[in-house]
């Protein structure tokens, strides 16, 4: 991997989202224009990057093996991340009240928002197609161990499986399904799905933008002491586990970059969102998003450098 594209990436990335800060300028950024940016990411651009890597990828049986392991891999890096994140909080801040919090932001990141449209640009469709499995698993882990986690009376529903049911899991299992079966799609809608996919990255960092501007009006204070947790835990210490756990396995170099480079992914994005639904720190979880994110912004090139 040339890493004069790594850093390209990165500042492209950087300049996104300084153009997302400087555009909140210009109108309110209140819950219906917070909804309107995240249903265009979700919905529209997410779905279109994962099915557009799906169709410009050659499936076989071999590739859904390594799917396979691309998904149980992010499920334990994410667990890895989150008992890392435990481990911390209780020897740090033994009598904080925010150990779950600390727990899920340390293991859990913005694989889709950012690792997704990073990965199609650093390793090409195969690294798009395999970051959103990993996404894949980074959802699971949150909708059942994270509610599970964050939920002060440890109850686990099986409503909040219906997170699960979203667009990007749906274009996942459809793009693999005519994929398995060997089904070729018209070629407009190839090409509509390859268009709409130059969406994600734009939109997600300008989401980003919005947030760090939102955040910066509001000068919150609350939790400033313990966000170097989950941020130093997801950054720097989750990633150099990652790397010398892919030493031993013996995957192909595509799916080892991609797990690395989700692995450092900043916090969570709907963490504030999944705090506010059960009474959690929602505030810690945007301020810790949105501060992991610009850090973020010199450690993935860091990393990368040190380990690939």
């Amino acid at each position: 991997m040339e890493f004069s594209l790594i850093f390209e990436s990165i500042f492209i990335i950087s300049i996104m989202i300084a153009l997302g800060s400087l555009i909140s300028r210009t109108f309110p950024f209140n819950s219906d224009t917070r909804k309107l940016l995240v249903s265009l990411i979700v919905n529209i651009a997410m779905p279109s990057i994962i099915l557009s890597s799906i169709l410009n990828v050659e499936i076989n049986r071999e590739t859904f093996k390594m799917i396979a392991n691309v998904f149980i891999l992010s499920v334990i890096i994410n667990l890895l991340g989150i008992l890392i994140g435990w481990l911390f909080s209780n020897t740090f801040y033994r009598h904080s009240t925010k150990k779950r919090e600390i727990a899920l932001l340390s293991g859990l990141g913005n694989t889709g928002f950012i690792g997704i449209p990073l990965c199609a640009a650093l390793i090409g469709p195969e690294g798009a197609l395999f970051a959103a499995i990993f996404d894949a698993g980074v959802d699971i882990t949150l909708w059942t161990i994270g509610v599970l986690i964050i939920q002060k009376n440890r109850r686990f529903s099986f409503k909040s499986l219906k997170e699960l049911i979203n667009v990007p899991t749906i274009a996942i299992v459809f793009g693999l399904f005519i994929a398995y079966f060997n089904m070729k799609p018209p070629a407009v809608f190839i090409e509509l799905a390859n268009q709409l996919a130059n969406l994600a990255a734009p939109l997600a960092m300008f989401y980003i933008g919005i947030l760090v501007m939102n955040l910066y009006r509001k000068k919150t204070q609350d939790s400033d002491q313990e966000i170097w947790v989950p941020i130093v835990v997801k950054l720097i210490v989750l990633p150099a586990c990652v790397a010398l756990m892919v030493n031993y396995l013996y995957l192909k170099s595509d799916i080892l970059q991609t797990i690395l480079i989700q692995s450092m992914m900043p916090s969570l994005t709907l963490a504030s969102i999944l705090f506010a639904k059960y009474s959690a720190d929602e505030n810690m979880g945007a301020f810790t998003t949105v501060l992991s994110t610009i850090v973020a912004l010199i450690t993935i090139p860091l990393m990368l450098y040190l380990f690939l």
